[in-house]
């Protein structure tokens, strides 16, 4: 069944929270804007429902269902699950409402601010994962395991008077030494639509679908995916945990996730489908981040 398939509707949603969440289903609910593979309703004050939709398996929702409880004494993430029933047969989840818009709507103006809660919650989050927990195809791992999704994005979208600088970012990051340390947790899709700001800096982290074990440079590009320019080097010292090959490993990633932002935009501005017109300017400007160091 695709998302053509099924009308998520509010009635749907409330249907759904008296079959099995009778407490929350007087709650208020409506519509927000959610991501590609799901839809997102807002309930009451505090809480968020998702609703799957065009994700063809529910694999990124039962691995946050499986390991945010793991992860809860450090990170303030409370989680109830949806069972797919016959209304809807697939899976949803209630979820904390992070108050704010996504930094690919907003924008952060407390630089230094930002920049340590950044800090303080991958501190948090990047402790020794598990022997048990899940580690991503295709994040997690050293870049020179995704050559060929940089070439890809590198000959689609990179300006030619930055590409001899992007590429000479990127083959440093490939020649860096390899993470030694054990696998850690990892969210591994920071970027600007998954980051929420509220008063001009972060206020939450969302979508741990990818959360996983591996090297840490994953999220650590977010020092120049979502901070704004001159704070990365306040993040990186208030993080305070990582040495010169990470942080060549992590700008190298920033490059490869940039180009990717602009590729997305690209295909937004030519009405392609999964195209986000927002992440065009948003990858450029982390682009320029990157190159500036």
């Amino acid at each position: 069944m695709t998302d053509t398939d099924i009308e998520i509707t509010a009635d749907l949603v409330r249907d759904l929270l008296r079959e099995q969440h009778p407490d929350l289903a007087d709650l208020g609910i409506r519509e927000v804007a959610g991501g590609w593979g799901n839809q997102m309703w807002r309930l009451g004050d505090e809480l968020a429902v998702r609703m799957q939709r065009m994700d063809p398996t529910p694999e990124l929702q039962l691995n946050e269902r499986r390991w945010l409880p793991v992860l809860a004494p450090r990170l303030p993430l409370p989680v109830r699950s949806g069972e797919p029933s016959a209304r809807f047969p697939k899976h949803w989840t209630v979820m904390t409402w992070v108050p704010g818009d996504p930094l690919d709507c907003s924008s952060i103006s407390r630089g230094d601010h930002a920049a340590d809660a950044l800090a303080d919650f991958l501190r948090a989050l990047h402790a020794e994962a598990p022997a048990d927990a899940p580690v991503s195809g295709d994040r997690g791992g050293h870049p020179k395991e995704c050559t060929a999704g940089f070439d890809r994005f590198f000959h689609a979208v990179v300006p030619d008077d930055l590409a001899d600088d992007v590429r000479a970012v990127w083959d440093d990051a490939v020649a860096a030494p390899e993470w030694e340390g054990p696998p850690l947790w990892v969210h591994g899709d920071l970027h600007p639509a998954n980051v929420v700001v509220s008063d001009g800096t972060l206020s939450g982290v969302i979508d741990f679908g990818d959360i996983s074990a591996g090297d840490p440079a994953w999220d650590l590009a977010a020092a120049w995916v979502i901070l704004p320019a001159g704070a990365a080097s306040r993040f990186f010292h208030a993080y305070g945990r990582a040495d010169a090959g990470t942080v060549r490993r992590a700008r190298g990633l920033a490059a490869m996730k940039s180009l990717f932002l602009m590729l997305m935009g690209r295909n937004g501005d030519l009405g392609l489908p999964g195209g986000k017109p927002a992440w065009g300017p948003a990858g450029r400007a982390a682009l320029d981040r990157v190159l500036r160091g």
